[in-house]
């Protein structure tokens, strides 16, 4: 393919994501200090530290939140998950004869961690009410620009095609071959390559957007790679990641290694506090056999299609600041422990996973790294906004070279 086809490719994919990536910078920006904000927002939900009180433990709080909403059922719940407070995700119980599930108007049941007490609910990711559904609502739109299924795909498609242009940017900044120079040395290729990483000053405006464009690119490309494909890991996770780690790394993700039960689960045989208890139980042991520390529990999770209970908590395995990544899965039924996934140490593939998603959600090297994810997301809109301005600009001087030529076309048939 020639340099001008690439040129096309760049042009067309990066005027097809520019939307898109714009409401993503924006919103991931925002969502760097994500728990910040909602604490300024939304104090009563942070109203009870469970470090101050001595929390229940992930079972108790999913009994509790059935009992405020008998209607509903548990999916899973949270010690201090993502969104900051303790919460339940729940969905509406079917009818057993007619199988249609009533509207519960929400979706997550904010719990106080040391009582059990109701604080709140909200639909999470439907338009802000209030303040309560603002960081939800933001959160959807950077995850899938509050879309639902549509947006997801829409989005995971758009960061396939990001992470394969950046390869495409990186190309375009390499300066053009000399013909008739095979024997040009590499001292002097990084001589005529450097410019390409500077922003000429001064200059017209038109130059020094173009050099914002492409120097930026060039200096954070690393970066941009890695927030590209990590968003490939959030969206397409099944369809798109895994076969491609697979194929580079020993990557073993759940839905790999676990059976789908046909027909899914719809009680299973051990409650709430009997999952935590055993799910507890086997993670200490499995700690104790492997040598590592479990330092706090983070959520409870029942998978249904899998008929298993996901229990999640934080090792000293783990990259994070904040909560943990280090997965058990365990028989609904019997209690047995069927996979143990380790955030590192135990399958490359699943360790460079678990510092992808690190890095993506700011959530590694302290304050530090979220005021630079911050700034990144804000950069990722220069990015495209300069981009579009380029465009712009050409296709500018495109139309007036058109009009030059038609201008000159009578006076050269005369």
């Amino acid at each position: 393919m020639t340099r001008r086809l690439w040129v096309l490719c760049h042009r067309w994919v990066g005027l097809a994501l520019a939307a898109i990536l714009i409401v993503a910078g924006t919103t991931g920006s925002i969502l760097a200090f994500h728990e910040e904000i909602e604490r300024a927002l939304n104090p009563r939900l942070f109203a009870s530290p469970a470090a101050a009180c001595g929390a229940l433990d992930v079972g108790a709080l999913a009994v509790h939140a059935e009992q405020h909403a008998p209607q509903a059922r548990v999916i899973s719940i949270y010690l201090a998950g993502s969104q900051g407070a303790t919460y339940a995700v729940m969905e509406a119980r079917r009818d057993p004869l007619t199988g249609a599930s009533p509207s519960l108007g929400f979706n997550h049941l904010l719990l106080d961690p040391c009582t059990g007490a109701e604080i709140g609910r909200r639909d999470f990711g439907a338009i802000p009410r209030g303040w309560i559904d603002l960081m939800p609502f933001i959160y959807k739109l950077h995850y899938e620009l509050a879309l639902g299924e549509f947006g997801l795909w829409l989005f995971g498609i758009g960061a396939v095609l990001w992470t394969l242009d950046c390869f495409v940017a990186a190309y375009l900044t390499l300066p053009p071959r000399r013909r008739g120079h095979a024997g040009v040395t590499r001292r002097s290729f990084w001589r005529r390559w450097w410019p390409a990483w500077k922003v000429k000053w001064p200059a017209s405006s038109v130059r020094v957007n173009f050099d914002i464009h492409r120097a930026g690119g060039l200096w954070l490309w690393t970066m941009l790679l890695i927030f590209a494909w990590s968003s490939v890991y959030m969206n397409l996770w099944s369809t798109v990641y895994t076969p491609v780690m697979q194929t580079f790394f020993d990557y073993r993700p759940p839905w790999t290694e676990l059976p789908k039960r046909n027909p899914p689960l719809t009680e299973p045989r051990l409650g709430w506090r009997e999952a935590a208890a055993a799910s507890a139980t086997l993670l200490a042991q499995e700690a104790q056999a492997r040598g590592f520390a479990v330092e706090s529990p983070v959520s409870l999770r029942l998978n249904r299609h899998l008929g298993v209970y996901q229990y999640q908590a934080r090792t000293s395995l783990d990259v994070q600041d904040r909560r943990g990544f280090t997965r058990l899965f365990m028989d609904a039924d019997s209690g047995e422990l069927k996979l143990l996934q380790l955030p590192a140490g135990q399958y490359a593939g699943n360790s460079v996973t678990a510092w992808l998603y690190a890095l993506h959600t700011g959530n590694v090297f302290g304050l530090p790294w979220r005021i630079f994810v911050c700034v990144l997301g804000l950069f990722v809109v220069a990015l495209n906004v300069t981009g579009v301005l380029i465009w712009l600009k050409k296709r500018e001087a495109r139309k007036a070279n058109r009009v030059r030529v038609r201008a000159l076309a009578p006076s050269t048939n005369r």
